[in-house]
């Protein structure tokens, strides 16, 4: 095709799927079920492969779809499929704006020993286990912890300004809601990424993606064997340079005739502004320059893709403190372990599977779900866990369990989900205002919804919480509820490996936070 409908179709997908992508990560109300998130979760590279690898062939074969398209079509993934991608497109579009001579380009040699070094880097340390730098530079993952840890506040700051102009006139159509915070050393990575991507994108088009991710590296490596490419017509180019320009990649050789395909995004610029329609996106036909290389080059391909296809599955509180007039707690909680989500079936299994795509922190209705700093070591960094102080894993709540693209949180059944063990409480007496002020409390028992916290006499008509380790599946409703301040009087400590816990004889409806009384 010469015509400039290609671009056309690409930006029409392109801003498709980047919507799509921004509602799954920003719905902060839940409006949109989570079985419509399947589709374009799937075509995700990484998280597809990891699911791939640990569920199955249906479950996780969206990569191989995507290996299958780049074959045919090139690198359209990272054009009409990848969020960060098409991220990029929008930064690199607004630094044409901001600036004139951020929109020229011009061809530029790759950076050949970095791209392919990071991508033997990340294939090494993932074939022996290790999934850190993996989730770090996986551009669905960036995506996800922007949209989480910088755009989303931002939404629910702009819903709570909506909410409170709304309320001086009597009309509650739009709720107050929390703005969820999280560790500040937290926001160091995240921010590093969307500094350099940002800078990246705004000054020098896709140079992040064609020197950095590995992904677009791995798939740039295919796609020089793709059936559909971009070519020129040598009898019609008369050398003007405009292809050149209008890459945003710097893959155009216009003097000598050549694209480099390995950092080819299918973008069609180039074609939409040749005034010679020297440059098509068609199939490529045999010719008498080919060389034995060729096969070297597949060989190559399809050891990277046997090496990925064949990863072992062990490689892969509240937010405002209350003020009551209680004595200050002394005893520290000694937490042993940190709480991973239930679906997860223990920590190592959810370290090796997890890319820190945020998407369940963001899906979480109650907050509970943050970023780890170093609950799970270094190379667990930014990965979710449960934080008790801001929330509790409510007891009717199936969400993180039905979004998780990797397969690092496995989808449960409700009453499965209400029986999996994924933390103890651990009663510390001393802390109690019950013991130390000789108050009446309960909070916790009272918020238990497996009765496994329950009240047993103390002193007079007082009474003092007590725990069942049998039937507490370590949920957080007490350790949110209780109101001592610094150290909780109840808390819950994580397993290393998730268990089922006895049924318990009574339970309660789901509470929310609204219902605490602290």
């Amino acid at each position: 095709m010469r015509s400039s409908l290609l671009k056309k179709i690409r930006q029409a997908v392109a801003l498709a799927v980047f919507i799509v992508f921004c509602v799954i990560f920003l719905d902060y109300r839940h409006l949109i079920p989570e079985k419509y998130f399947d589709i374009p979760l799937w075509f995700q590279f990484v998280p597809s492969a990891i699911k791939f690898v640990t569920i199955g062939m249906v479950a996780g074969s969206g990569f191989l779809a995507v290996l299958l398209l780049t074959i045919l079509t090139g690198r359209t993934y990272c054009s009409f499929l990848c969020p960060l991608g098409i991220l990029q497109d929008l930064f690199s579009r607004i630094g044409g704006k901001i600036k004139r001579r951020f929109k020229r380009f011009g061809f530029k040699r790759p950076h050949t020993v970095l791209r392919y070094s990071l991508l033997a880097v990340t294939v090494l340390v993932v074939s022996f286990g290790g999934i850190y730098v993996l989730s770090l530079l996986d551009p669905y993952s960036i995506f996800g912890r922007f949209a989480t840890y910088f755009a989303k506040p931002v939404i629910l700051a702009l819903n709570n300004f909506l909410s409170g102009i709304l309320e001086k006139f009597d009309v509650y159509t739009i709720a107050h809601v929390q703005i969820p915070t999280f560790n500040a050393l937290v926001y160091l990575v995240p921010a590093g990424f969307l500094l350099l991507v940002g800078i990246l994108s705004l000054t020098k088009g896709r140079l992040y993606c064609n020197s950095i991710c590995p992904v677009g590296t791995f798939l740039g490596l295919i796609s020089k064997i793709s059936l559909l490419r971009i070519k020129f017509d040598e009898s019609k180019c008369t050398k003007c340079g405009r292809c050149a320009i209008a890459c945003k990649s710097f893959c155009i050789d216009f003097l000598n005739k050549k694209i480099d395909n390995s950092r080819c995004v299918e973008c069609f610029n180039c074609i939409n502004s040749c005034p010679d329609k020297a440059l098509s996106y068609s199939l490529v036909t045999t010719g008498k320059k080919k060389t034995e290389t060729d096969s070297e080059k597949r060989n190559f391909i399809g050891g990277l893709i046997l090496i990925l296809t064949g990863l072992s599955v062990k490689s892969l509180a509240q937010e405002e403190e209350q003020k009551v007039e209680h004595k200050a707690s002394t005893v520290k909680e000694k937490k042993t372990f940190p709480v991973s989500p239930p679906g997860s079936t223990g920590i190592e299994n959810f370290n090796s599977k997890c890319t820190a795509c945020s998407l369940c922190i963001s899906a979480c209705p109650n907050n509970v779900l943050v970023p780890s700093l170093v609950q799970y070591g270094i190379t667990g960094i930014m990965q979710p866990h449960m934080d008790y102080h801001k929330g509790f894993c409510a007891y009717e709540c199936t969400r993180c369990l039905e979004i998780c693209p990797t397969g690092a949180i496995m989808p449960l059944e409700l009453e499965a989900k209400k029986l999996t063990k994924i933390g103890t409480a651990i009663f510390i007496r001393d802390n109690c205002i019950v013991e130390t002020e000789r108050t009446a409390c309960g909070a916790c028992a009272e918020s238990c919804p497996t009765k496994a916290v329950h009240m047993v006499p103390f002193e007079g008509n007082l009474t003092i919480p007590e725990t069942n380790d049998e039937i507490c599946i370590g949920c957080g409703h007490c350790e949110f509820a209780c109101p001592v301040v610094p150290y909780k009087a109840i808390y819950v400590d994580g397993i290393p490996v998730h268990k089922a816990a006895k049924k318990p004889e009574n339970v309660q409806t789901d509470l929310k936070h609204e219902d605490f009384p602290f």
